[in-house]
Protein backbone atom coordinates (compact mmCIF):
# COMPACT_ATOMS: atom_id res chain seq x y z
CA UNK A 1 0.00 0.00 0.00
CA UNK A 2 0.88 3.63 -0.59
CA UNK A 3 1.01 6.22 1.42
CA UNK A 4 -1.64 7.96 -0.32
CA UNK A 5 -3.87 4.70 0.52
CA UNK A 6 -3.67 5.71 4.48
CA UNK A 7 -4.58 9.39 3.92
CA UNK A 8 -7.60 11.09 5.63
CA UNK A 9 -8.93 13.51 3.44
CA UNK A 10 -12.81 14.47 3.70
CA UNK A 11 -13.37 17.43 6.59
CA UNK A 12 -16.21 15.12 7.54
CA UNK A 13 -13.93 12.13 8.33
CA UNK A 14 -11.61 14.81 10.32
CA UNK A 15 -14.79 16.18 12.53
CA UNK A 16 -15.59 12.42 13.28
CA UNK A 17 -12.41 11.16 14.09
CA UNK A 18 -12.24 14.05 16.32
CA UNK A 19 -15.35 14.10 17.84
CA UNK A 20 -15.68 10.70 18.45
CA UNK A 21 -12.20 8.96 18.49
CA UNK A 22 -10.26 8.70 22.08
CA UNK A 23 -7.99 11.35 22.57
CA UNK A 24 -4.17 11.75 24.11
CA UNK A 25 -2.10 14.17 24.64
CA UNK A 26 1.40 15.26 24.66
CA UNK A 27 2.82 18.55 25.02
CA UNK A 28 3.64 19.42 21.16
CA UNK A 29 0.67 16.57 19.86
CA UNK A 30 -2.70 15.25 20.22
CA UNK A 31 -3.68 12.34 18.85
CA UNK A 32 -6.93 11.19 18.04
CA UNK A 33 -7.90 8.07 17.09
CA UNK A 34 -11.33 5.95 16.01
CA UNK A 35 -12.69 2.74 15.14
CA UNK A 36 -15.58 3.39 12.23
CA UNK A 37 -17.97 1.08 10.65
CA UNK A 38 -17.18 0.56 6.69
CA UNK A 39 -13.44 2.35 7.34
CA UNK A 40 -10.79 0.51 4.55
CA UNK A 41 -8.81 -2.26 5.94
CA UNK A 42 -6.10 -0.26 6.55
CA UNK A 43 -5.39 2.11 8.94
CA UNK A 44 -5.80 6.15 7.83
CA UNK A 45 -4.03 8.97 9.45
CA UNK A 46 -4.46 12.76 8.94
CA UNK A 47 -2.46 15.99 10.31
CA UNK A 48 -3.93 19.62 11.50
CA UNK A 49 -1.10 22.07 11.85
CA UNK A 50 -2.89 25.52 11.87
CA UNK A 51 -1.15 28.94 11.82
CA UNK A 52 -0.37 28.93 15.67
CA UNK A 53 2.55 26.88 14.46
CA UNK A 54 4.10 29.57 12.09
CA UNK A 55 4.17 30.42 8.41
CA UNK A 56 3.26 28.11 5.68
CA UNK A 57 7.19 26.54 5.08
CA UNK A 58 7.00 25.49 8.91
CA UNK A 59 3.78 24.13 8.68
CA UNK A 60 4.50 22.32 6.06
CA UNK A 61 7.95 20.99 7.72
CA UNK A 62 6.27 19.68 10.47
CA UNK A 63 3.61 18.20 8.43
CA UNK A 64 6.60 16.58 6.39
CA UNK A 65 7.93 15.09 9.83
CA UNK A 66 4.86 13.91 11.53
CA UNK A 67 3.92 11.75 8.17
CA UNK A 68 7.71 10.47 8.02
CA UNK A 69 6.98 9.41 12.00
CA UNK A 70 3.87 7.64 10.94
CA UNK A 71 4.76 5.77 8.37
CA UNK A 72 7.30 3.99 10.30
CA UNK A 73 4.93 3.26 12.71
CA UNK A 74 1.72 2.90 11.25
CA UNK A 75 1.33 -0.84 12.38
CA UNK A 76 0.69 0.24 15.83
CA UNK A 77 -2.50 1.48 14.36
CA UNK A 78 -5.39 -1.23 14.49
CA UNK A 79 -6.78 -2.40 11.00
CA UNK A 80 -9.58 -0.75 10.24
CA UNK A 81 -8.79 2.47 12.86
CA UNK A 82 -8.28 6.24 11.98
CA UNK A 83 -6.17 8.76 13.33
CA UNK A 84 -5.60 12.62 13.36
CA UNK A 85 -2.45 14.12 14.94
CA UNK A 86 -2.99 17.68 15.74
CA UNK A 87 0.68 19.74 15.85
CA UNK A 88 0.78 22.30 19.23
CA UNK A 89 2.42 25.73 19.16
CA UNK A 90 6.41 25.15 19.49
CA UNK A 91 6.34 21.87 17.67
CA UNK A 92 8.51 22.99 14.98
CA UNK A 93 11.46 23.72 17.71
CA UNK A 94 11.10 20.23 18.70
CA UNK A 95 14.46 17.78 17.52
CA UNK A 96 12.66 15.10 15.16
CA UNK A 97 13.41 11.79 18.08
CA UNK A 98 11.74 14.24 20.64
CA UNK A 99 8.64 14.51 17.96
CA UNK A 100 9.34 11.08 17.27
CA UNK A 101 8.74 10.13 20.94
CA UNK A 102 5.65 12.56 21.67
CA UNK A 103 3.76 10.94 18.33
CA UNK A 104 4.39 7.48 19.51
CA UNK A 105 3.49 7.72 22.72
CA UNK A 106 0.32 9.78 21.95
CA UNK A 107 -0.64 7.23 19.47
CA UNK A 108 0.26 4.40 21.98
CA UNK A 109 -1.79 5.97 24.69
CA UNK A 110 -4.78 6.37 22.39
CA UNK A 111 -4.82 3.15 20.89
CA UNK A 112 -4.96 1.68 24.14
CA UNK A 113 -8.10 3.78 25.56
CA UNK A 114 -10.05 2.30 22.54
CA UNK A 115 -13.20 0.70 23.27
CA UNK A 116 -12.22 -3.29 22.59
CA UNK A 117 -13.93 -4.82 19.22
Amino acid sequence: MSWSDHRLRSSADFRVISRRGTRSARSHVVAHVALLEGSPAGPRVGFVVSTKVGNSVVRHRVTRRLREIVRANLDRLPPGSSAVLRARPGIDALPFEQLREQVVGALDSAVRKLPPS
